[in-house]
Parts: structure tokens; sequence; C-alpha cells
């Protein structure tokens, strides 16, 4: 697949609504809708990508602001980093169709910049699905704490410094 030209995905913001159809279709699509909402959906920021003359979009995330979770068997090589205001991006997808051409590394992008110029965060992070990490590391995050399942599904946190 090739990239698509930057030039033609515009990122903006929408509401929590925007937003289900694709959590659902690609995140959770074996349980009903109500699986992929949030509680504090109304308190985030919910960013899509777009190409043009679609109406919806083609990937979405939303980000919170959000402290880092403390790994107390790590508390003190993690206090400077506990201590800066944090960002957590959730509900990551992009519709299979248009995965591998740079649309999802645009909308991740936006959200590193709001993050930092929105809400005066020094750091971001997220649970990303395990087989997701090393594209995660691509954009410059890394791994932290143990993994984990949600459900069957084993995760990562994942974390990167947005300070220049």
């Amino acid at each position: 697949m090739s990239a698509v030209d930057s030039d033609h995905i515009f990122v903006r913001q929408i509401s929590p609504d925007e937003t289900i159809a694709l959590r659902h279709a690609v995140l959770w699509p074996n349980h009903p809708v109500s699986h992929v909402l949030l509680p504090e959906d109304c308190r985030g920021s919910h960013y899509g990508a777009f190409l043009p003359h679609n109406d919806a979009p083609v990937a979405i995330i939303s980000v919170f602001k959000e402290s880092l979770p403390i790994d107390m068997s790590q508390e003190d090589a993690q206090d400077e980093v506990n201590s800066a205001a944090a960002a957590r991006f959730r509900k990551f997808a992009c519709d299979p169709s248009y995965q591998g051409r740079g649309i999802g590394t645009k909308l991740l992008s936006h959200v590193f910049e709001a993050a930092v110029h929105e809400l005066g965060c020094d750091v971001i992070w997220c649970d990303a699905r395990l087989v997701t990490a090393e594209w995660y590391e691509r954009k410059g995050m890394s791994r932290f704490g143990d993994g984990f399942y949600k459900e069957d599904v084993p995760y990562i946190r994942m974390q990167a410094s947005l300070k220049p």
C-alpha cells in the first residue's frame, strides 16, 4: 500500500459520538457498542482523520489529561516522570482498509501536538495492544511497566516525552 499524500488528509476535533462506530468496528467488533463507550468521554478531546469527500473519519483517537500509572516497585525511578503533566490517548482506531498509509501516523502526531499546546502536557501514554508496540516504538514511544491482558488481548503500556 502506498502512503496517502498528507495534504489530502485533514485532522479535526470531533464529538465523542463520531468516534463510536469506528471504535466498535475496529477494536471490539464482537462486543456490544456499549463496550467501547468511556465514562470520561465527555471530558476528553476527540480527533478524526478525514479524506476529501468523506463525511466519516477513517481514523479516530481520544485524548485525556491523565497521570501516568504508578508502578509501586519502580516508584522512585518514576517520580520525575509521574510529576510531569501527562496525557493519555485511548481508543485509537483506523479503518483496516486505510491502515499502512500514514493516516494513523498523522493523527497520532496531531494528538502529540495537542497534548503539548492544548493540555500543557510533558508526556503522553497509552495502553497498547502488544501487536502494535513496535509501531508505537517507531513513533518515538517506549514500553513501560509489565504487560497485562484486557480479556484475552495482551497489552503493554507505552509512553513518550513531549519535551523538545
